[in-house]
């Protein structure tokens, strides 16, 4: 596996911080390094946020992400601005239920994922970084589903176990929209 260096970016409230963690609790629980590092505008619901993971076989010495292999965006401003941030050839997933733009990149591997009406249709709107996670990790490998089923386990804790068949279609809708 490729070190993968992933910006997970949206509004506050659309779940990037904890796509995010459960991206790296999930490469914790592989024996993998990572890191996360968080970044909020100046509100947190509503404002924009985001944060920079690394996943990577070998040792992480620094957790900022400079040259992103990977952009999860959720909303045009993070498209604005991280896409440019990406490097050649690396994957951009764009959730295109609110953003009706394309990528401006022709050098970047785009992906258009209707995350909102996907997560509609599973019955939580509050699904959609599910789906767009799942959509990521069908194009990476970068762990496994599963481990990111573990991961919620330990967030959510017995109290919410009745979340996670919601979660797990979820992950598993978004990696069906990005296969060829």
């Amino acid at each position: 596996m490729a070190t993968q260096q992933v910006i997970c970016a949206g509004f506050g409230g659309q779940g990037v911080m904890s796509m995010g963690q459960l991206l790296t609790y999930a490469g914790m629980l592989e024996d993998k390094n990572v890191s996360w590092l968080p970044s909020y505008g100046p509100e947190m619901r509503g404002g924009t946020a985001n944060c920079s993971v690394i996943v990577s076989e070998s040792p992480v010495g620094s957790p900022i992400v400079t040259h992103a292999t990977s952009a999860i965006v959720m909303n045009l401003p993070s498209l604005l601005k991280f896409e440019k941030d990406l490097v050649q050839d690396g994957i951009l997933l764009v959730n295109s239920s609110l953003i009706q733009r394309k990528a401006s990149r022709e050098d970047v591997k785009a992906y258009y994922v209707p995350a909102n009406e996907i997560a509609n249709e599973i019955g939580n709107a509050k699904v959609a970084n599910m789906v767009m996670l799942g959509a990521f990790l069908e194009l990476t490998k970068v762990v496994s589903i599963d481990s990111i089923i573990a991961a919620l386990r330990k967030v959510f804790g017995p109290a919410k176990e009745d979340l996670i068949p919601m979660n797990k279609e979820a992950l598993e809708k978004g990696a069906e929209a990005v296969r060829g």
